[in-house]
């Protein structure tokens, strides 16, 4: 029962107010353990319940107060609904508005005509709200913002525990730090105090500086500012222009370190028309920062720039239109702009496969530009199912222009085959060759000159009389089942061709005498059909002095 417990005066008008005592002065009433006081009230001891009046006072317990400009009890329900100027305070959590309903029954307070939760770090704003006193858990629908001094956080539905200060998200969330980064949410949990949050469904973490994360899970703590992420997992930066995937990822703020396994892929799409697909068994994105000094002068001035490195570890596959790509692992930098390919490279441009110890792949304008090959470098051209043009030497340099092979470049102990051709296309023989080095241009990927240096060899053999096992040098192999033909491919884990030992075949001569000692039937010079375009330094040395100037001065400027 609602007992009145004190009253400056009690009065009744039956007339106007059937069943009613009319009190005034310090009145107070009681029900359980719950207190109320007030200027005037009108109490129905009948019905056990009360219209409270001006300076409406509320208590339950020592831990709950209510204040407002009215206060009507229903004793029966237990149901307090307060109105005008309306406070409740709950230790440190201060609820305020215009309407507020308390449910005792359920120790639940709630409002619907717009209402602000205040807590000792965040203040919450809705168009409704409920508050659980006892396990200090709120709900806010519609409209609602949660102000913190470091982020502002709005939403449609939001659940938020007062004492813990971890909101639950359950509907569509957007956490701003401004100028800084924004979370994109609509189910997880954000504990606003370490700023740490769990997230699920494809939630999003943008930064301003054009990086973002996705994926099925994601842990971000936002002070430390490191995230991880399980399953289909996204992180995009869109100055860069790549997007690294995997089942698994982390991602460090600083140095804007981050790394992606299980399925990894890199996806690189600075080129509008040419992606470029990237899949190993580790794939790592960092910023490098270095001070760049001038040290020709003493009082060079330390400049500090930052430059972007990655790196793929194991079953490194690459999949672009203008090249193809298979190695252990990978190294690239933004600074030069070089892929650097390691443990048994291969390379692919049109019909021609390029191999070598280790591989720098030169990046210009986001396509590649030229490939050099070091130690064991071999070039592969396949004409036919039999016959295949090879070049090998110590040190081989690709230049590639539109997409296609335009010139090789050869030094040390360069070997040649190839298989000249008549203009009907028939081919004439294999020719072999062996010098220090060689220059081999290409137009519509077919040999169109060849420049070697004056201490050359080489031998014609017609088609019909080539010795067992000169149609192949000694560095080759053919991998065409490990390359790439699509962007899916990159995922493919075909078996590594093995590759030939490193000792050469023969060792190479260069004995005049040799060369004028043809055998029967076999013939080194290369048939006046062909003569035009292969000769030595010697023989066209204003052509030669002109190229390697030309190649001089490219080489030097790319370096």
């Amino acid at each position: 029962m609602v007992y009145l417990i004190h009253s400056n005066s009690l009065n009744f008008d039956e007339r106007r107010l059937p069943d009613a005592q009319i009190l005034r002065g310090d009145v107070i009433f009681k029900h359980d353990e719950a207190l109320m006081y007030c200027d005037s009230a009108y109490f129905f001891d009948k019905k056990n319940s009360l219209h409270a009046f001006s300076n409406v006072r509320f208590v339950q317990g020592d831990t709950l107060f209510g204040y407002g400009d009215a206060l009507y009890y229903d004793g029966n329900t237990k149901i307090a609904r307060i109105r005008n100027n309306v406070k409740l305070v709950h230790y440190e959590t201060v609820l305020t508005t215009d309407s507020l309903n308390y449910d005792r029954k359920k120790d639940l307070a709630y409002y619907f005509k717009g209402g602000k939760i205040v807590d000792s770090l965040n203040t919450l704003t809705s168009v409704w709200g409920q508050y659980h006193p006892k396990d200090n858990q709120s709900e806010f629908r519609s409209d609602v913002v949660l102000v913190n001094p470091n982020f502002t956080l709005t939403s449609d539905t939001l659940k938020y525990n007062t004492d813990s200060h971890i909101a639950d998200i359950v509907g569509p969330t957007t956490i701003v730090y401004e100028e800084e980064t924004t979370i994109l949410s609509t189910n997880g949990q954000y504990n606003t105090e370490t700023e740490q949050s769990e997230l699920y469904d494809r939630s999003k973490v943008i930064h301003t500086d054009g990086k973002m994360m996705t994926g099925d899970t994601i842990f971000y703590d936002k002070k430390v500012g490191f995230g991880r992420v399980w399953g289909n997992m996204e992180m995009r930066d869109s100055v860069q222009k790549a997007t690294l995937y995997g089942n698994y990822g982390e991602m460090y703020e600083e140095d804007s370190r981050g790394y992606a396994t299980d399925s990894a892929l890199m996806v690189d799409w600075s080129d509008e028309d040419s992606y470029g697909y990237m899949h190993a068994d580790t794939l790592f994105t960092e910023d490098v920062h270095y001070t760049w000094r001038d040290t020709l002068r003493l009082d060079s001035v330390g400049i500090d720039t930052v430059y972007k490195r990655i790196r793929a570890h194991h079953g490194v596959r690459i999949y672009r239109t203008d090249m193809q790509a298979v190695c252990d692992s990978m190294v690239y930098n933004d600074l030069d702009s070089v892929m650097t390919l390691y443990t048994e490279p291969v390379c692919w441009n049109e019909n021609n496969q390029i191999s070598a110890d280790s591989i720098e792949i030169f990046m210009k304008d986001g396509k590649v530009d030229y490939a050099k090959g070091t130690g064991a470098a071999l070039t592969v051209k396949q004409e036919t199912d039999q016959y295949f043009d090879q070049l090998s030497g110590k040190v081989m340099y690709a230049y590639i222009r539109d997409g296609e092979l335009r010139q090789v470049d050869v030094s040390g102990n360069a070997e040649t085959i190839f298989y000249p051709k008549e203009d009907n296309g028939d081919f004439i023989g294999m020719n072999t060759t062996e010098s220090s080095n060689v220059q081999i241009f290409f137009v519509n990927e077919e040999v169109e000159h060849v420049l070697f240096t004056t201490s050359t060899t080489g031998t014609m053999y017609p088609l019909d009389q080539i010795p067992s096992g000169a149609d192949q040098l000694h560095a080759f192999f053919w991998a065409t089942q490990e390359r790439p033909l699509k962007p899916g491919d990159v995922f493919d884990n075909p078996p590594r061709t093995p590759r030939p030992s490193s000792a050469p075949k023969s060792a190479i001569s260069f004995d005049k005498d040799n060369q004028d000692n043809p055998s029967s039937n076999v013939t080194r010079t290369m048939g006046n059909k062909t003569k035009h375009k292969i000769q030595n330094n010697e023989e066209s040395s204003d052509d030669s002095a002109d190229t390697k100037r030309n190649n001089s001065k490219r080489r030097g400027a790319r370096k």
